[in-house]
């Protein structure tokens, strides 16, 4: 069992920690206009299609039933399709600092509906890791001295962001039990074909209109990684992670994403690395901790029964 844990919080931090680094590159193809937010979002989820699918051909094919598929579409529709499309483009419209803010209420919102769907308790040992944890991105965040995007924030571009947070919450916890019964290249290759396909109506515009020919090497290097890397990748180690953890211990992971966005605007000299920093990173790692520590509701019958 705790092999089994330990490798899905391993899984677990190289996703967001790929998550981290993913935010400042799919910023730089967005500033410069060259590809659109609908765009960008497009070759995610087509190419990740076609790199799970590949990867498909050289692993133990799994019957998935005629339910189970049915099922797929719906949880690609949340943790993909209105999940990233809604993020990209409110990252469009708002500023990174709004987005980071807005991307800590994802564990709250999850330990909510776990509680609705999987009827797993809040207790207060999971609250107090929850409420740490978002205390210290918050920290992390308001102390950043990275500039805000062309434009600033918006009210649209928050709500965006919101609605992202909460249809992947709503991922984790209404579909914790169909993504348990199949391995991550199977769940992923039917997820990202039924993304791909219903992003096609919404996306043909934006995607016929980049000029292919005028792209640099280098913005096709940052459009590689965000496919690669923040997509195939990130994607293929989530759901080893989500069928070992419980979703409350899984959304947890959202706080390393501004943790990794500022060692990099470090590295970059965009910002300074002060005890504030070093503070709230001792606050996010501590909620994480507390929450990992929690008990399931599995956890708790037992012991009642003991």
């Amino acid at each position: 069992m705790a092999d089994k844990s330990l490798r899905g919080h391993a899984s677990l931090f190289v996703a967001y920690l790929i998550f981290g680094l993913n935010t400042p590159i799919a910023k730089a193809v967005l500033i410069s206009e060259e590809v659109s937010a609908i765009a960008l979002t497009f070759y995610r989820m087509a190419g990740a299609t076609l790199l799970f699918w590949i990867a498909s051909l050289f692993v133990r094919r799994e019957h998935v039933k005629i339910g189970d598929i049915l099922l797929f579409f719906l949880a690609s529709m949340f943790g993909i399709l209105i999940n990233q499309t809604s993020f990209i483009v409110g990252l469009s419209l708002t500023s990174p600092i709004d987005a980071s803010v807005i991307a800590t209420i994802g564990p709250i919102l999850t330990m909510l509906l776990a509680a609705l769907f999987l009827k797993e308790p809040i207790t207060w040992k999971k609250a107090l890791g929850v409420f740490i944890g978002a205390t210290g991105a918050l920290l992390l965040i308001m102390n950043s001295n990275i500039s805000s995007v062309r434009g600033g924030a918006s009210i649209e571009g928050n709500l965006l962001c919101i609605l992202s947070s909460l249809s992947f919450a709503i991922y984790l916890t209404a579909f914790k039990r169909l993504i348990s019964k199949y391995t991550s290249i199977t769940v992923m290759k039917w997820m990202f074909l039924f993304a791909a396909l219903c992003s096609i109506p919404l996306s043909w515009n934006h995607i016929t209109a980049v000029n292919y020919s005028q792209l640099s090497l280098e913005m096709w290097l940052r459009i590689s990684f965000v496919v690669v890397m923040a997509t195939f990748l990130a994607y293929l180690f989530i759901p080893a992670g989500q069928r070992l953890l419980r979703p409350t211990v899984v959304s947890m992971y959202n706080y390393l994403q501004p943790l990794v966005s500022s060692l990099v605007a470090v590295a970059l000299s965009m910002d300074m690395f002060g005890w504030e920093k070093g503070g709230a990173a001792v606050m996010i790692f501590l909620g994480v901790y507390i929450v990992v520590q929690s008990k399931s509701r599995a956890q708790l019958e037992a012991e009642k029964k003991v």
